[in-house]
């Protein structure tokens, strides 16, 4: 049982790694236009910029939950490499 656990938690590692790069890559994708201080803002300028910040706030929020998960399973390898070499 011991031989198969340990390349699965490195696969799920490294799944977990890439998923929350590939996360927070696609919350710093999203650019808004610039707004010239002479420009005035509308309701649809303000509800444009709303709407970034709560995707790209949702973004990070999944990406900082599989980044943990990545590292609390990296946590159990250790642990298991720690108990079974002891």
């Amino acid at each position: 049982m011991m031989p198969t656990i340990m390349p699965l938690l490195d696969i799920a590692i490294g799944v977990g790694a890439l998923a929350s790069s590939w996360l927070w890559w696609l919350a710093s994708r999203q650019r808004l236009r610039r707004v010239s201080r002479l420009e005035e803002l509308d309701a649809a300028d303000i509800n444009r910029i709303v709407i970034a910040l709560n995707r790209t706030q949702i973004l990070n929020a999944w990406a900082a939950l599989v980044a943990s998960a990545a590292a609390a399973l990296a946590a159990v390898r250790m642990g298991i490499l720690a108990f079974v070499d002891a």
